[in-house]
């Protein structure tokens, strides 16, 4: 998974760049599938710097996540929040879709009678 981390106006210290990305890191607990992760910071105004997450995954439309907060880590936090959201519901979406076939359905007592009543008609040779 690639990270890439770039900012408007202004720069981040390493410090903080290497704590973003570790939580980024962690985003493959909801979708495995992930392929690039593009964070923009603008930190334009110092009282609600701006955060977009925007997250790539093959054969389907990016993720997009976008928040402005009180504060840098809030902000992200926040944005990170809305991610980990559509990861979630993207791959139960994905999962939940899958057949289960005929065997797996359940079928009423009445008709396992009858189907019983048939198979042991079929196995009497006379």
């Amino acid at each position: 998974m690639q990270i890439n981390l770039s900012t408007r106006h202004r720069h981040l210290s390493t410090e903080t760049q290497e704590k973003l990305k570790s939580k980024l890191e962690k985003l493959p607990r909801y979708l495995d599938r992930i392929v690039a992760v593009h964070v923009t910071i603008d930190l334009e105004h110092d009282e609600s710097p701006g955060v977009e997450i925007r997250v790539a995954v093959p054969r389907s439309p990016d993720f997009v996540a976008r928040e402005t907060g009180d504060g840098l880590k809030a902000s992200f936090d926040g944005a990170l929040h809305k991610i980990a959201q559509q990861l979630r519901r993207f791959q139960e979406k994905a999962t939940s879709h899958r057949a289960t076939g005929r065997r797996h359905e359940a079928v009423p007592p009445e008709e396992q009678e009858q189907e019983h009543d048939l198979h042991q008609d079929d196995a009497d040779p006379r």
